[in-house]
């Protein structure tokens, strides 16, 4: 039996009544065996990026210790939400701040992306710009299939924030099962 994977899950989202915070916490449920997932530790602290601030005192505990998390996992899957067509600007802030980083964390690691959105496109603009700022610092992007939970008012229960769609369901474990295989072709675990 292969080793298990460490995968980190960054939630896009501070919001409590989260869709994205909601199917990031279930993922564990549908993963493949191989696959442990654990939850990042929240970004919500972050001061905006500004270098004067990172020349003057250097990186923020909270995000070095995020950045360490990054470093150790095997694979990330960033589930996140759209704002404004785009990456939530606390997500983004906390990529922008790892990204100045001289041991860059999320380069050469392979990272998933899911989305889940009110409307028809279920985020994919966000997964769109993520795609790019995470190519600029050199990440491993999968590829399909892509998770993007359209309508997810109507796919996730409204008491309970589980979500009922099988559809979304079976594509959330297919793309789990595919993350698996890209990870363990760039792993030295594999």
């Amino acid at each position: 039996m292969p080793e298990q994977l460490d995968v980190l899950v960054i939630c896009g989202s501070l919001r409590k009544g989260s869709y994205n915070a909601a199917l990031a916490r279930m993922l564990p449920q549908w993963a493949p065996a191989g696959l442990a997932l654990r939850p990042a530790a929240s970004f919500a602290n972050f001061p905006i990026y500004n270098a004067d601030l990172q020349t003057t005192n250097g990186f923020p505990d909270e995000v070095n210790a995020w950045a360490e998390a990054i470093r150790r996992a095997d694979g990330v899957i960033i589930v996140s939400p759209e704002y404004n067509w785009s990456i939530p600007g606390g997500l983004k802030n906390a990529i922008d701040w790892v990204s100045r980083m001289k041991e860059q964390p999320f380069k050469d690691k392979p990272i998933a992306l899911q989305s889940a959105a009110g409307g028809i496109l279920g985020g994919s603009r966000a997964q769109y710009h993520l795609r790019q700022s995470l190519t600029s610092i050199d990440a491993i992007l999968f590829g399909r299939p892509e998770v993007i939970v359209t309508f997810a008012p109507q796919k996730f229960d409204e008491k309970t924030l589980e979500l009922k769609d099988a559809a979304a369901i079976d594509l959330i474990k297919q793309q789990l099962a595919g993350f698996d295989k890209l990870i363990r072709r760039h792993s030295p675990k594999a």
